[in-house]
């Protein structure tokens, strides 16, 4: 198996960084426009799924290179990376709330940012960071990918040979895991906010995603509206996106939604990725790449700029996690100011860009060979 790079997937894992930064900061009116106002999931399905599919394709390689030996050791080396950048992004972000709560008396950023742990038990907050059971506002996410990361060695040999009994097996669990009530603990006798458990699913069908996109197969020459997954698919989306705008005028949901279809689809969970978001999402991703196949629109100027931010996503998403709370402090200071909340926004999604295109120009510099003169 030829595992080939989609440009795609860095494409739309930069976006989903994007979208994450302003869905962080509070009263952001760009937040208005990300997946999350328009269906049941957002940029943490995306970015979830692209984190499996990328994770297979680049360690599959290496499996098939190298043997499980080496893919184990490089897939754990490259776990205990993002633990230890969890650590100093944890200390770096707390630094930065602290010197913006001191500058903002309208409102508590500490509290809001779920950082009083820290202050009121130091001690016990320390040992919490350590075993990833104190994870403030924005850090949900990479806690989550170390703990599925660290899993792949578990399944990545069966996945590329029987990828149908992994996803069965994977399902099996997200299936139970709500019932049984089975996660992982964190502060206060609390779970995770993203129940690795479950989520796990998504990650194991972005792997699988890849193993199948990367198989021959004879294409569908028939029109996307003639088939019947596509159609099914955009329809799921269409009401989805209904449903979800409807959430901004209570009375006319409550009016409009029947009631077996509420006690159905409520609540939706996003602990336990809810069916519904899960289906929600899966429709969504198979919709974009029907409609949005490689063609080359990746190497536009624009798209060139997501996609450089999707390959190196763990520092571009750490970026966004430490500008969200100073963005949110320029806003406060200005009483959230509608001109004040565009600005930062777009600075930082343009600070993001500039970080991406600073590690590919050094990436770059670092293949240039040095020339010593004579």
């Amino acid at each position: 198996m030829t595992f080939a790079r989609d440009h795609r997937i860095d494409f739309f894992r930069g976006l989903a960084l994007i979208f994450i930064f302003w869905d962080h900061v509070p009263h952001n009116p760009l937040g208005q426009i990300t997946p999350r106002n328009f269906g049941f999931s957002d940029a943490a399905e995306i970015f979830v799924f692209l984190a499996g599919y990328a994770a297979v394709l680049a360690y599959g390689k290496i499996l098939q290179r190298d043997g499980y030996l080496i893919a184990c050791v490089k897939i754990l080396r490259r776990a205990w990376v993002l633990y230890v950048v969890h650590i100093f992004l944890l200390a770096m972000l707390m630094g930065i709330v602290f010197f913006a709560n001191s500058h903002v008396e309208t409102r508590d950023l500490v509290e809001e940012m779920g950082m009083h742990h820290f202050i009121t038990n130091p001690q016990q907050a320390l040992v919490d960071e350590l075993l990833l059971r104190f994870k403030p506002n924005l850090m949900d996410p990479l806690p989550l990918y170390i703990v599925l990361l660290a899993g792949l060695p578990l399944v990545l040999p069966l996945l590329m040979r029987k990828a149908l009994a992994v996803v069965a097996v994977s399902l099996t669990v997200y299936l139970l895991a709500p019932w049984f009530g089975w996660n992982l603990a964190a502060i206060k006798d609390g779970v995770w906010y993203f129940n690795p458990v479950v989520w796990q699913l998504l990650f194991v069908l972005g792997g699988a995603a890849a193993i199948h996109g990367q198989r021959p197969r004879l294409p569908d020459t028939r029109p996307l509206w003639r088939r019947p997954l596509f159609v099914s698919a955009l329809a799921y989306v269409v009401v989805t996106g209904v449903i979800t705008v409807s959430w901004r005028w209570p009375q006319i949901h409550d009016a409009a939604m029947p009631g077996w279809l509420s006690n159905l689809i409520y609540p939706i969970s996003k602990t336990d990725l809810s069916p519904v978001r899960l289906l929600h999402f899966l429709a969504l991703a198979y919709v974009t790449a029907k409609l949005l196949p490689d063609t080359g629109w990746t190497q536009h100027w624009l798209a060139r700029q997501s996609c450089r931010m999707g390959r190196y996503s763990l520092e571009i998403f750490c970026l966004g996690v430490l500008l969200a709370p100073l963005a949110d402090m320029l806003n406060a200071l200005t009483d959230d100011a509608f001109a004040m909340q565009v600005f930062t926004a777009l600075v930082g999604a343009g600070l993001m860009v500039v970080l991406g295109v600073w590690l590919d120009f050094n990436k770059r510099l670092s293949r240039v060979p040095l020339v010593v003169a004579a």
